[in-house]
């Protein structure tokens, strides 16, 4: 008797279990979507030039363009207004920024391998591909070139300033 009522129990938890997983996932988000559509509650959120940072940090892996980052000009830090440890951070952070143009540039001079054209159906194609990354490279090196100006200013300046090695070279 134990053996079948432990069966009967059994057979309603798989079935209760089968129906609770029936729902597929993307059902139920669908679902979710169109009751909030349907109640009017679904809001777009709308970002403006105030809510994005001026100069965010970027990571070594980003495809972001990094000419427009803006260091803090040397020529106005030199007036002394800086403590050590402000120092040091925009150092660090223009160094950073680098940084992250180098892997930039890394990845990308990786990724650059001409085929023969005659080779290869489309192999024009991906040679011109390839020209345009290998352009991207050259921009990328003249940015490179600007920001480590930069930061060669930026701890002279700071060399200038008074402050040790410790900080214009941390």
């Amino acid at each position: 008797m134990r053996q079948i009522f432990a069966s009967l129990v059994g057979i309603v938890l798989l079935a209760t279990v089968g129906l609770v997983f029936a729902q597929s996932l993307g059902d139920i988000a669908r679902e979710t979507r169109q009751k909030e559509k349907a109640k009017g509650t679904a809001k777009k959120k709308v970002i403006t030039n105030e809510e994005i940072p001026e100069s965010p940090d970027l990571n070594p892996g980003s495809q972001e363009t990094v000419g427009n980052l803006q260091a803090e000009s040397p020529a106005g830090a030199a007036s002394g207004s800086h403590s050590a440890d402000e120092w040091k951070s925009t150092i660090q952070a223009q160094k950073n920024r680098v940084a992250s143009l180098q892997a930039q540039i890394d990845k990308l001079n990786a990724s650059i391998h001409y085929v023969v054209e005659s080779n290869y159906y489309n192999g024009v194609q991906y040679n011109q591909h390839q020209a345009k990354k290998q352009q991207q490279v050259e921009n990328l090196k003249v940015q490179l070139a600007e920001q480590k100006k930069k930061l060669d200013e930026m701890q002279e300046a700071a060399r200038k300033a008074g402050m040790g090695s410790a900080v214009y070279d941390p």
